[in-house]
Formats: C-alpha cells, sequence, structure tokens
C-alpha cells in the first residue's frame, strides 16, 4: 500500500434516496483522520480498481469520521456501481488525504450557496463551516423532488435552516429557483460557490458573467466534465518533454495520459475526466486545446498548463514540463 493512502473501515451506511448512499468512513486502527476544510474531497480506491472522487459533507472540524454521499449514476462507468453493489459495513478501503479545490474565501462579507442534486454534498460542509463562524450566508438546494433530495431531513433539523430553501423540480412553479433574481438579491461582494449537474453549474455560471460578477467571487467544482467538453477534432499532435527532449506522438482519439503511459512516462491521474486536477502539466510552448471543467477562464487564457487526461493541443507540438 501507498504510505500516502488512509485504510478506513465503512462504519455505517444508509440509504438517503431511492439512488443516494451516504458511507461514514473511519480511520480502521481508531486514530484520528487527518482534518480538512469546507469544500474538500477524497479519492476512494473502489472495488474493481477504480478510483473515484467524493466531497465530504459532515462538518470540518470532525476527525473521528468522514462522511460520503455517492450517487447511483445511471451512466456509471462502473464507480458509483460498485459503491453500491460491492461495498458493505466493515469493509475495509483505501483512501487518499483530503484534497481541496473548492474552499471558501477568506474573510467573504457573505456567501451565496448553490446545490444542484448531489451536488449539495460539498456544499454542506461549507454552510456547516459558515455557520459555525458565524458568517452571513444562504443555501439554495435544487432537486428533481422530494424524494430525490438527500440530506433534506438533516438540513430542516440544522441550526441554519432558516438560511436554507428547497426547490423541487416538479413542485409548484412559484417556488423553483430563479437563479438570475437571486443573483441580483446578494449583497455586495458576495461569494458564489456552485455545485452540481453541468447543466445546472453552466446556467449559474452564465448567469453570474451577464450580471458581471467577479471572476475571483464566483467558485465551482464539476462532478463530471461538461457534455460538450470532450467535443471537437481530435487530430494527432506530439508531446515535446523539455527535461529529457523526448518526443511523444499523441494519436487521433488518443489521450495525451494514454500516449505519455505507452512511452514510459507516467502521469499521476485520477478522474481522467479534466475535473479533479491531478494530472494538471506545465505547458513551456503551444497552444493546449482545453477541455477540462477545472481550469478557470483566466488559466486557461494563460495557456502555461493543461490537462493531459483530456486536453489536447491547437498547435502541432506542445512542450511540456516533463
Amino acid at each position: 500500500m501507498s504510505p500516502d493512502l488512509l485504510t478506513v473501515r465503512v462504519a455505517a451506511l444508509h440509504d438517503e434516496t431511492g439512488d443516494i448512499r451516504v458511507f461514514e468512513l473511519e480511520e480502521a486502527s481508531g486514530a484520528a483522520l487527518p482534518a480538512f476544510a469546507a469544500g474538500a474531497h477524497i479519492d476512494v480506491h473502489v472495488p474493481g480498481g477504480l478510483l473515484r472522487q467524493y466531497s465530504l459533507c459532515n462538518a470540518p472540524g470532525e476527525t473521528h469520521r468522514y462522511q460520503i454521499g455517492v450517487l447511483r449514476d445511471p451512466d456509471s462507468r462502473g464507480g458509483s456501481v460498485a459503491m453500491h453493489e460491492a461495498v458493505k459495513r466493515g469493509d475495509l478501503l483505501q483512501i487518499s488525504a483530503p484534497r481541496n479545490h473548492f474552499a471558501l474565501a477568506d474573510q467573504s462579507p457573505h456567501s451565496l450557496l448553490l446545490a444542484g442534486g448531489i451536488g449539495v454534498t460539498p456544499i454542506l460542509s461549507m454552510a456547516e463551516t459558515l455557520a459555525a463562524q458565524g458568517a452571513g450566508f444562504s443555501l439554495h438546494y435544487c432537486a428533481r423532488s422530494a424524494e430525490r433530495m438527500a440530506f433534506r431531513t438533516r438540513l430542516a433539523a440544522s441550526a441554519f435552516a432558516d438560511k436554507v430553501t428547497m426547490h423541487l423540480d416538479d413542485g409548484d412553479a412559484a417556488q423553483k429557483l430563479d437563479i438570475a433574481a437571486t443573483l441580483r438579491a446578494a449583497p455586495p461582494e458576495t461569494h458564489l460557490y456552485v455545485c452540481g449537474p453541468a447543466g445546472f453549474i453552466e446556467a449559474v455560471l452564465a448567469a453570474a458573467h451577464a450580471q458581471g460578477w467577479d471572476a475571483h467571487r464566483v467558485h465551482r467544482e464539476f462532478f463530471a466534465a461538461p457534455v460538450d467538453a470532450a467535443e471537437g477534432e481530435a487530430g494527432a499532435f506530439d508531446l515535446q518533454l523539455a527535461r529529457s527532449g523526448q518526443t511523444v506522438r499523441v494519436g487521433a482519439g488518443q489521450s495525451a495520459v494514454a500516449a505519455l503511459l505507452a512511452a514510459g512516462v507516467e502521469v499521476p491521474v485520477s478522474c481522467e475526466q479534466g475535473v479533479c486536477g491531478t494530472c494538471l502539466t506545465r505547458v513551456l510552448a503551444g497552444e493546449p486545446d482545453h477541455r477540462d471543467a477545472y481550469l478557470t477562464d483566466e488559466e486557461r487564457a494563460a495557456n502555461d498548463q493543461f490537462l493531459p487526461c483530456c486536453s489536447r493541443a491547437r498547435t502541432q507540438t506542445l512542450v511540456i514540463d516533463l
């Protein structure tokens, strides 16, 4: 086992909805788990050799457990199905220490939390933190129906229940989330946090952009790359490795990570969808064709890094820092 991995035991599990299962993980030896901050996730080594990322949804400060919620995705590539069907109470799992690409901004005067479906998991942790700090915030949570709204009971019973508004797709039109109006009503200098299905996030980001929200006040986390992220031409190109001078040909339809691996060059990968940032690689020359959901618009425009698990090249050659 890698020294960077933690061994945890599934202490408890239960179904929050018909397709969302919550797992409570404890350190196998009974020791304290590494502390984490709101927005953090862990990599879980799923039965069958898969690696998946799940946000921690319990209150930061709890080191006796980690809690994750897993949606059984009908389009699963195997990870969520394995978590639902193969993982039982008492089982041991290997996980990473928490990592955070979706952290709360320091000293924000107000926070607006928007969650869609299973995207509520990191938002829950944020709400717990903000409430404990006595910070100003509001939380809007959208789901298809009450039966599919995970953590509804927990939110209703929380100390911050008065800051939570729930929106149901199958409910009366008057209670549905008006994204534009909600953003307009936010106090000045509010920081926006959004997580959920790609379409939900894209709608929120588009509304924020239309209203002139500063990019540094808009934070998002995708669970999967947007539907069109992998579209476009996938022609062959070359990767020139600056440290060794080696040139690696990336074939049409082949990922840069796969080409590098075939050439004996290992790049750390996790989600393989351009979501987690694990494989982020520095670009020294050439123009990447960004197809990820991880980099901000400003980071993409700089063209000095790319995610080889999904992104490609607009120029014939990319010189990368490997």
